[in-house]
């Protein structure tokens, strides 16, 4: 069984590698990324107040980010966590995807260097729309490909997809 997880740990090693030649993605670079956006966040009309609702104490939420966009971008392994259960509850839908991605892809086009931010900015579109068709799902809207979801307190047609 040690030899299995020793392999397993040196094939890691040799994704995470070949990752970080290619996009120049390294453990610092995530920290700086995930600071800077988040510091936009917690500034911003829209997702400032979901965050601020539900976050007291940044530290511990930015770190369980880094670990989360590690796992994300290097394929670390460091995030052990569900990040569709967390995101259910969270009164959000396409407008605020719509937000975060706007605010993601500044930071890291802003943050990286050029290969570093489209490796990030093409997984953060993937979580976003995965996530977006889990709440929507979650909330009983079945959405159709190219639908998106809004919740029925927004201006439209009661809790219909746009």
């Amino acid at each position: 069984m040690t030899v299995g997880l020793s392999e397993a740990s040196e094939r890691r090693a040799r994704i995470v590698a070949e990752i970080a030649a290619r996009t120049g993605i390294d453990e610092p670079m995530i920290e700086r990324l995930v600071r800077g956006f988040y510091a936009e966040v917690r500034e911003d009309a829209l997702l400032g107040p979901v965050f601020a609702a539900r976050i007291q104490d940044w530290e511990p939420h930015l770190a369980r980010m880094c670990a989360f966009w590690s796992s994300v971008a290097l394929m670390s392994g460091r995030y052990h966590g569900s990040p569709m259960e967390k995101h259910l509850p969270l009164p959000v839908d396409s407008v605020h995807f719509d937000r975060w991605l706007m605010l993601f892809e500044k930071a890291a086009r802003t943050l990286c260097p050029p290969a570093a931010s489209a490796h990030f900015i093409e997984r953060a579109r993937l979580i976003a729309q995965s996530l977006e068709l889990g709440i929507a799902r979650g909330n009983g809207v079945m959405l159709a490909p190219g639908q998106r979801f809004l919740r029925g307190d927004r201006p439209g047609p009661a809790g219909e997809a746009a």
